[in-house]
C-alpha cells in the first residue's frame, strides 16, 4: 500500500499521519466527554490536551533520537525531520505525562483522576495508531510460517503491529469494565501501566527493529519498570477512595459568555 494518502501543494500527506491524528482526536473528544461527567470543566481538559499532545510528540522523538543518536550525529538537523519517521511510544508517554502534570498543577486538577479518564482512550489511540505501522511496512517481527503472517520485502513475517493492536483493544475493554466499578483514583492508570506493558514486553521479543540498551531491548526494560510502577500505584492507592475533580475547594466554572476561557 502506498504510504502517501494524497498531496497538497506539493506536500505528501502520509496515511501514518492521518491515522495518528485521527487517534488523537478520538482520544481528546472522548476524554473531555468523560471528564465533564466526572466534574471537570471541558475547556480546562482541552487546555491539558493542547499541551500534553505536543509534549508527547516531542518526547516520542527525543526518546528515539537518544537511543539512535548515531543516525543523526553527522546531520543534526535531521532530528527535526519527523516526516522521515522515528517516534517511540514510551517517550511519548513520558512527554505527555509531563505536559499533563504541568497543566494539572496549574488548574488544581486531581492528577490521578485525569489520568484514569485518559487511560482507556490512550490505549485505544495506540491500537488505532499501530495500523500506521502496517501501511509503512514497519514494526514487524521476524520470519514465520503462521497463516496470518504478512509479506514484507518478500519474506513472511510476524505482524507484530496487529498483535499489539489487538492486545490494546482487549486492554481498552478491560479498562472500560474497571471504570464501571472504580474503587479509587489511580486504579485505571495502574491497570493501564501493567496490562499494556505486559503485552508490549512479549510482543517486543518478536520484533526486529527494537531500540536497544546494550544487549537488552529498551522497550522490554521500560515495560518491566512500568509494570512495577503500576503495581506500586495500585497497592499504595487502594484505600484512598475517589476524590473530587479539583484539589482546591472552589471548582472553576465553565465559561458560557463566549468571551474566552478562564
Amino acid at each position: 500500500m502506498d504510504p502517501t494518502a494524497f498531496t497538497v501543494f506539493g506536500i505528501d500527506i502520509q496515511w501514518y499521519a492521518i491515522i495518528i491524528t485521527s487517534a488523537m482526536i478520538i482520544g481528546v473528544l472522548f476524554s473531555i466527554r468523560d471528564g465533564e461527567k466526572q466534574g471537570f470543566v471541558g475547556d480546562h481538559l482541552l487546555d491539558l490536551m493542547l499541551v500534553a499532545l505536543p509534549m508527547a510528540i516531542i518526547g516520542a522523538r527525543a526518546y528515539y533520537v537518544i537511543f539512535n543518536f548515531e543516525i543523526y550525529a553527522d546531520n543534526i538537523i535531521n532530528i527535526f525531520n519527523i516526516r522521515q519517521g522515528g517516534l517511540a511510544i514510551h517517550g511519548g508517554l513520558i512527554g505527555g505525562f509531563l505536559g499533563g502534570y504541568i497543566v494539572s498543577k496549574k488548574r488544581s486538577f486531581n492528577i490521578l483522576k485525569v489520568a484514569d479518564i485518559i487511560s482507556p482512550y490512550l490505549i485505544l489511540g495506540q491500537a488505532i495508531g499501530r495500523w500506521g505501522n502496517y501501511i509503512n511496512q514497519e514494526a514487524h517481527g521476524g520470519p514465520t510460517d503462521l497463516p496470518w503472517g504478512i509479506m514484507v520485502d518478500g519474506v513472511k513475517v510476524h505482524p507484530t503491529f496487529l498483535y499489539e493492536s489487538v492486545w490494546n483493544l482487549i486492554v481498552f475493554a478491560m479498562l472500560k469494565k474497571i471504570s464501571a466499578n472504580k474503587k479509587f483514583d489511580g486504579q485505571m492508570t495502574g491497570a493501564y501501566l501493567i496490562l499494556y506493558s505486559a503485552g508490549r514486553f512479549f510482543i517486543e521479543g518478536l520484533r526486529t527493529d527494537s531500540l536497544m540498551i546494550g544487549p537488552l531491548r529498551t522497550a522490554q526494560v521500560i515495560s518491566i519498570m512500568l509494570i512495577l510502577l503500576g503495581v506500586f500505584l495500585l497497592k499504595s492507592r487502594k484505600n484512598s477512595g475517589i476524590g473530587p475533580a479539583y484539589t482546591d475547594s472552589a471548582k472553576p466554572q465553565q465559561d458560557t459568555t463566549g468571551n474566552g476561557r478562564e
